[in-house]
């Protein structure tokens, strides 16, 4: 990644942001007026208040008193936490830099180099999407990944046991302080996304869109049989659907030369130089073995990659922990730009169960959809790592925290298939990071199976707000009694939010169940429809219902 952000820092930032709130104010003065007191609008009122206070004391906006509205504040702090993620990129530049840093410490590094860089793009676009065609859901998204940006740093350093002495190669204290700062804006978003449903009643909404796509309002459930979600396109839909799409490819990638390109990398790296004006751009890649570590960056967006078949394509890497990887380089495949759809192909890494954390993918692509896909590896197969994603008739292969990450992702209609752990290791199927009561994130597993080869647990808690949900799935026998396992003592019993709806199988029976205060046995159609397609990925945006076979209902 470059440092093309850090060319336009924010020291002009307030500028543009003053003229916005001016145009913010006028717009929507009527509806907040009489709603002010549901936003947050001091920082008395933030998770962090000392952390706030500081990092707005120098701000030009200082002079805000309490009268603040919600718009003109969650603005200041979202501005003022992107000073902060810059400073620390080039805090983070000049240090890398240093000869005598340690060469795992540096590889952290530049996971932390590219983490800051996705951040200030989520802060900005939560920033500016006021005055935009962007919903509630759109910024919590944001803000949320904002959110695993940091943890993933902090990760790379875990990763390689540095975590007792990363203070050497690492501003710790300015990250803390950056990633409450991004908390206290999630807050600040949260607050807002949740005034707007009383506006919305008053038929004022505060935000571009909201009626359309935010958290109020009668909402349909959907248990869907539906192939896709309704943020996909139609014309994507037709080319998931469309048997003749790898005969429209733009590119064709083919190990005999056959094609385009003998390698895939080669045709996303001339993808990212194509004139496509928004349209999506397709790449075929020919049955075969690809030996090769492919990422798609950031800036390379609505990419679909199709190939011949689960196990006919196939792409293959061995990179792990602990061989010298993070985790979050470990991966076979990474995507990062948004609007990815995949169809057709296995991801695997082999590196095997004793190498422990071996990424076969991993993704932080907003609406991104896979299907018919398979991801084989052992510990850590599937890093859905942050924003929305989609998966439908996919296979999951894997032992440790198969499905992992802080993406905000339902599984529909996979099949998930638990191998045969190392001595002294259990099977979790999940190990959802959730951090932050605000984030909007969490697993949904839907209408699929869990086979197991061995005792197997739906999922433990990486982080302390955890949050998994199967719903109407085939729980195979090995699945014990007790259903989940804790990842540390006590830790995130209390705060995490596991549910269970309507499953079926030799191990779905709950009468078992741990007794956790965060566990719940779902028994209403009205509770489980709060994590549809529709309700909690925000399906009725990104994918439209156009001749989608549709189950409204349970």
């Amino acid at each position: 990644m470059g440092t093309k952000l850090l060319l336009t820092p924010p020291k002009c930032l307030y500028t543009k942001y003053i003229y916005f709130v001016h145009q913010v104010t006028i717009i929507y003065f009527v509806s907040i007026s009489h709603n002010n007191a549901q936003f947050i609008t001091s920082c008395k009122q933030t998770p962090y208040p000392s952390v706030c206070a500081h990092h707005l004391f120098d701000s030009p906006l200082k002079t805000l008193d309490d009268q603040t509205d919600g718009l003109t504040f969650h603005d200041l702090v979202v501005s003022s936490t992107m000073d902060q993620a810059v400073h620390l990129h080039r805090l983070v530049s000049t240090v890398k830099r240093r000869r005598s840093l340690h060469k795992r410490a540096t590889l952290a590094l530049f996971d932390c180099l590219e983490l800051y860089e996705d951040t200030i793009d989520q802060l900005n676009h939560s920033r500016r999407s006021y005055g935009q065609d962007y919903s509630a859901h759109d910024r919590l998204t944001s803000l949320s990944a904002a959110i695993a940006n940091q943890d993933t740093c902090r990760n790379g350093f875990k990763d390689f046991n540095l975590t007792s002495s990363y203070s050497k190669y690492f501003p710790i204290h300015i990250h803390r302080n950056l990633t409450k700062s991004v908390s206290n804006s999630l807050a600040v978003a949260k607050a807002a996304a949740q005034a707007e449903t009383v506006v919305e009643k008053h038929a004022a909404t505060a935000f571009t869109k909201f009626s359309k796509q935010g958290g109020g309002g009668s909402r349909r459930l959907m248990f869907s049989d539906e192939k896709f979600p309704s943020w996909l396109p139609l014309r994507d839909r037709k080319l998931l659907e469309d048997s003749k799409t790898t005969s429209k490819a733009d590119l064709v990638v083919a190990k005999d030369g056959s094609g385009h390109y003998t390698s895939i990398q080669e045709a996303v790296n001339a993808a990212a130089k194509l004139p496509r004006r928004n349209k999506r751009l397709v790449i075929y890649v020919k049955a075969g073995v690809y030996k090769e570590n492919v990422e798609i960056k950031k800036s390379i967006k609505n990419v679909m990659v199709i190939g011949d078949g689960i196990d006919s394509t196939i792409v293959t890497g061995n990179r792990n922990v602990k061989d010298g990887s993070t985790t979050f380089r470990s991966a076979t495949f990474a995507v990062s730009g948004d609007g990815f759809i995949a169809q057709s192909i296995t991801f695997e890494n082999t590196a095997g169960p004793e190498k422990h954390q071996a990424v076969a993918l991993r993704s932080g692509s907003d609406f991104s959809v896979f299907y018919g896909c398979s991801f084989k590896g052992y510990q850590d197969t599937l890093y859905l790592h942050s924003r929305r994603q989609f998966l439908r008739n996919c296979n999951i292969y894997g032992t440790v925290d198969m499905v992992f990450g802080d993406a905000t992702a339902i599984l529909q209609n996979c099949n998930i298939y638990a191998r045969k752990p190392m001595s002294g290791q259990k099977n979790t199927v999940t190990a959802q990071s959730r951090k932050d009561p605000n984030e909007s994130t969490g697993f949904v597993i839907q209408s699929s199976t869990v086979a197991t080869a061995a005792e197997t647990y739906l999922g433990r808690p990486w982080k302390q707000y955890s949050r998994t949900v199967f719903i109407k799935c085939n729980i195979g026998g090995l699945v014990g009694p007790a259903g989940w396992l804790p990842w540390s003592g006590g830790f995130a019993l209390k705060t995490l939010y596991y549910g269970e709806y309507g499953n079926t199988g030799a191990g779905a029976s709950v009468s078992g169940r741990v007794k956790w205060p965060g566990y719940h046995v779902i028994k209403t159609a009205t509770e489980a429809g709060k994590f549809t397609v529709e309700n909690f990925l925000d399906g009725n945006y990104w994918i439209t219902a156009a001749g989608v076979p549709v189950n409204a209902g349970l």
